[in-house]
């Protein structure tokens, strides 16, 4: 592979990183105006794991790094339990009603 394709996919990688990590902050602040405090401070905590600032801090103060899969596996999830179980969900199933 080419030192642009590693580039590349590296770019496209930390991008999708971003945009989950700002959705579950988005969560998170939700959870705490709308629902409760507990679950929102949760989501705050789990969006910390896809931000890649975070991960680099993790990777070079800590030398512990959180793998791709289990972030995937996180997000899944992450997803399910925000629209199929928690009071979040139920609150944006009534809006689109």
């Amino acid at each position: 592979m080419s030192s642009n394709t590693i580039q590349a996919k590296a770019a496209v990688t930390n991008v999708i990183s971003w945009i989950f990590g700002i959705s579950v902050l988005v969560i998170g602040i939700l959870n705490i105006v709308l629902v409760h405090p507990v679950p929102g401070i949760i989501y705050l905590l789990l969006s910390l794991v896809f931000l890649p600032p975070v991960n680099t801090f993790f990777k070079n103060k800590m030398g512990v790094s959180i793998p791709r899969v289990v972030q995937i596996i996180l997000a899944v999830i992450i997803i399910q339990f925000t629209l199929g179980v928690s009071d979040l969900g139920d609150m944006i199933d009534d809006w689109l009603i």
